[in-house]
């Protein structure tokens, strides 16, 4: 009784395996879609910049005065 449990779960385990590497060996994968369209994150960096640091000044020099 335990040796046939034990080639039921080693069949098990075969075909388990061959399942999982035949779903893996196709072709390449897809091409990545192409990017949305608009602007891209490092257009208005500088002028982002300049308004954080005009931002900072102006509230560190009110909580000065």
């Amino acid at each position: 009784m335990k040796q046939n449990k034990n080639i039921f779960a080693s069949t098990l385990f075969i075909l388990i395996s061959l399942v999982g590497v035949a779903q893996t060996s196709g072709g390449p994968p897809p091409p990545a879609p192409p990017p949305p369209p608009g602007l891209s994150i490092d257009t208005g960096i500088y002028i982002l910049i300049a308004i954080a640091i005009l931002y900072g000044a102006i509230k560190t020099l009110k909580e000065k005065a």
